[in-house]
């Protein structure tokens, strides 16, 4: 069986290219396609597999304006040619599930969300003027983004909160396979001498936000917060938000852009705890942040929900007693309140004795390679798709706990 995996691009090692990565594991011999491709910026693994990208490839310096090409999309993913799969699976939150797919060939989508910029947060991420000018073009792409939805055989989401959103766009059903995360003993990546230095010099008991800054992350919220209470936050990453927040912010908040995946696993272990104020369709972050065994502050929303067990009501002790106390959620309808974060943070700061480390990484565990493998193995037995050897199981036990 020939298989293609398609992905919406490759210019950075996210949580979507960790994805991708262990569908090559599934498919050792598939092969990948892509929008864009940016040599050296993902994985060797992944770079070793790319057939084909589009015609976007081919304008210069396309990996720092490439979102901006939304209106090219369409014609770009049309202009992948995948004759001769017999199994197309995509990795979509933007464009490539709108695939044409060869006669005969079965295509599944694994979503990680219908394009958020198109649909429920086009006023987000187009503000002002910005978005009524835009209007006619976001209508065409949802007309586009409908149609192709159609094409795809089979839907598997990353969570409920996705499957959802695929129903209310797409009314489609899907099969859901939470996404695979990496646990500590995978990681192998050393701290350089200077990341060491760093933590030295910097010894503070810090509260941590990390993600692409980005609109719907919500990290001004975080930053809102914290000016207030005056605490330590480091914020791990970068993105088109961060002039924004910086300005914004005051000396208690850390900005340390893009670090090195040794660097982020060191904050995550030392940090008090994560600040996620965003609602995320999955949420990688806070997954790992949880296997370094230590809580997460978000909201009981998306895809937090349901991998966050904790108090569902700040200010409620008797929530708080729970055996599998991992984090603070705020409720949902105090989604972007930065007075929320403060109690939530506040309530955490109280109950901090009451956290348990390996409650935490034991319900990491749940969200696991062999538990992805296994959801996968199950799903393709379901729709009768042939499988591989790649696909191993987890032990009862775990199962059972998950």
């Amino acid at each position: 069986m020939r298989v293609a995996l398609v992905h919406d691009w490759l210019t950075g090692m996210r949580g979507g290219e960790r994805c991708l990565e262990a569908f090559l594991h599934l498919y050792p011999d598939a092969d990948i396609f892509t929008l864009v491709h940016v040599p050296g910026s993902t994985s060797e693994l992944i770079d070793s597999r790319v057939k084909g990208v589009s015609f976007l490839n081919r304008f210069p310096g396309v990996a720092k304006y490439y979102r901006w090409l939304l209106p090219f999309f369409p014609f770009a993913v049309k202009g992948l040619k995948l004759q001769g799969y017999d199994l197309i699976i995509s990795l979509s939150h933007a464009a490539t599930k709108n695939i044409d797919v060869p006669v005969g060939s079965r295509h599944v989508c694994y979503c990680f969300t219908p394009m958020r910029y198109i649909w429920d947060q086009s006023r987000l991420y187009f503000r002002g003027g910005f978005f009524y000018a835009l209007w006619p073009l976001l209508w065409l792409l949802r007309q586009w983004d409908r149609r192709g939805s159609d094409r795809v055989t089979e839907f598997v989401a990353i969570s409920s909160f996705v499957a959802a959103r695929i129903r209310k766009f797409y009314g489609r059903r899907a099969f859901i396979i939470h996404p695979p995360v990496r646990m500590v003993a995978e990681i192998r990546a050393k701290l350089s001498s200077q990341e060491k230095a760093f933590f030295a010099g910097h010894p503070e008991n810090f509260f941590l936000c990390a993600g692409a800054l980005v609109p719907y992350k919500r990290v001004d919220v975080a930053v809102s917060a914290f000016n207030s209470l005056g605490l330590p936050l480091w914020v791990v990453g970068g993105g088109p938000e961060l002039v924004r927040l910086r300005r914004a912010s005051t000396g208690n908040v850390r900005f340390l852009g893009h670090v090195t995946e040794a660097f982020m696993w060191e904050c995550y272990r030392r940090c008090r705890a994560l600040v996620f104020p965003g609602v995320e369709d999955f949420g990688i972050v806070p997954i790992e942040c949880l296997a370094s065994g230590r809580p997460v502050i978000g909201v009981n929303a998306g895809g937090l929900a349901e991998t966050i067990l904790g108090s569902s009501r700040v200010g409620s002790s008797e929530q708080s007693q729970r055996i599998a106390w991992n984090g603070v959620l705020i409720p949902k309808s105090r989604i972007g309140s930065s007075q929320a974060l403060k109690e939530a943070v506040s309530f955490f700061l109280a109950r901090e004795q009451l956290f348990n480390p390996h409650e935490a990484q034991q319900h990491a565990t749940c969200f696991s390679h062999s538990r992805f493998f296994e959801r996968w193995r199950i799903f393709c037995e379901q729709k009768n798709i042939n499988t591989t050897e790649g696909c191993v199981g987890v032990s009862s036990p775990q199962r059972a706990s998950c």
